[in-house]
C-alpha cells in the first residue's frame, strides 16, 4: 500500500512517472516515511499482545492488571501476567484451575490432572486438593522455578482451600533388558557428553498456605 510503484501511479500521466524522475524521488522520500510509520504502528498493536510485548510494553500490561514484575526475566513475567489474567476470572472449580496452570504452562488441559482429597484413600481431608499430574517439561521450558509454580497453584484455588502436594511427572524409565530393540533415548540413562539423551526425574512439592507469587 505504500510502495512507490502504487503511489506514483496515482499521479496523472502529465507527470513523468519514470523512476529516476524528480517525482518518484519526491515521492520515495514520502514512501520511506510512510513504512517507516507504519512499521512503528504494526509493533505498536503487537505488542499489546502478552506473547509478543517486551520491557516496559510488559511492565505496562503488568500495571494495568496489579502484577508487579520483580526481578523476573520477560519470559517468566509472560507467566505470571498470563495466570493472573486467567486468575482474575477464576470461580475457583477444578476445571478452572486446571485451565489456568494450562494457560501458565502452554500445555494441553489433557496434561493436568487435579484430585479433590475429601475422599482421598489413604490420607482424606476436607477442602484440600492435590495435583497427581503435570509436565514436568512444560515447566522446565518456562523458565519458571518449580516453587514459584507451586505458589502460583495456591493463590489459583478457593480461600480457604488447600493445596496438599503438586506432582510434577518426568519421563525417566527403566525398560526391560530383553527389549533392546525398543529402546527410547528420551527415557533411559543419559549421555555426559550428550545432555539431549535421557529422561529426568519427576518432583513433588507441597505449597505452605502462605506464600505469595513472586514479584
Amino acid at each position: 500500500m505504500f510502495d512507490l510503484t502504487s503511489i506514483v501511479s496515482r499521479f496523472s500521466d502529465y507527470f513523468d512517472k519514470q523512476p529516476t524522475s524528480n517525482i518518484s524521488k519526491l515521492m520515495r522520500i514520502f514512501s520511506d516515511e510512510l513504512v517507516a510509520l507504519n512499521s512503528t504502528i504494526t509493533k505498536v498493536g503487537d505488542w499489546r499482545d502478552i506473547d509478543n510485548a517486551k520491557g516496559v510494553a510488559l511492565d505496562d500490561i503488568g500495571t494495568n492488571i496489579n502484577q508487579p514484575r520483580g526481578v523476573a526475566t520477560d519470559d517468566i513475567y509472560r507467566i505470571l501476567l498470563k495466570s493472573k489474567i486467567a486468575r482474575n476470572l477464576s470461580d475457583g472449580s477444578i476445571n478452572t484451575i486446571i485451565r489456568v496452570l494450562a494457560i501458565a504452562l502452554s500445555c494441553d488441559y489433557s496434561e493436568i490432572k487435579i484430585k479433590e482429597k475429601w475422599d482421598d484413600d489413604l490420607d482424606p481431608e476436607e477442602a484440600a486438593i492435590k495435583v497427581i499430574e503435570m509436565p514436568l517439561d512444560r515447566l522446565n521450558d518456562t523458565g519458571l522455578d518449580p516453587i514459584n509454580f507451586a505458589r502460583i497453584v495456591q493463590r489459583t484455588v478457593a480461600g480457604g482451600v488447600k493445596v496438599d502436594v503438586i506432582e510434577l511427572t518426568g519421563t525417566f524409565e527403566l525398560g526391560d533388558a530383553n527389549a533392546n530393540d525398543n529402546y527410547d533415548k528420551f527415557h533411559g540413562l543419559g549421555d555426559i557428553n550428550n545432555p539431549d539423551i535421557g529422561g529426568y526425574l519427576g518432583a513433588a512439592f507441597t505449597p505452605a498456605t502462605d506464600q505469595e507469587l513472586p514479584i
